[in-house]
C-alpha cells in the first residue's frame, strides 16, 4: 500500500482510551481539563474542584464513563459509557 493509500488517523473514528493505561500525570491533566470546561451542575451543594476531579475519576474506575480521543479534532473528551 502506498503512502497515498494509507489511511490517516483522521480517517478513523473516535477511539476509547483506557484510563488505566495513561500515566498518572496525563490522566490528572485530562480530568482537570474536563472539569474546567464542563459546566457540571452539582445542585444546591457546592463542590470543590478536587471533589469534581475525584467524582469523574470514580466514574472512570466504575466504567460509567470513558475517555474518548477524536483524531479528526485531535481532542480528548470524557463521555458517559453507552448502554
Amino acid at each position: 500500500m502506498s503512502e497515498e493509500e494509507s489511511p490517516s488517523p483522521a480517517d478513523s473514528g473516535p477511539v476509547e482510551v483506557p484510563h488505566a493505561e495513561l500515566p498518572p500525570e496525563t490522566l490528572r491533566a485530562v480530568l482537570e481539563s474536563f472539569v474546567l470546561r464542563e459546566g457540571t451542575d452539582y445542585g444546591a451543594r457546592d463542590a470543590t474542584f478536587e471533589s469534581k476531579v475525584a467524582d469523574v475519576r470514580r466514574q472512570l474506575e466504575r466504567r460509567e464513563a470513558v475517555i474518548i480521543y477524536d483524531p479528526v479534532s485531535d481532542s480528548v473528551d470524557i463521555k458517559p459509557r453507552g448502554r
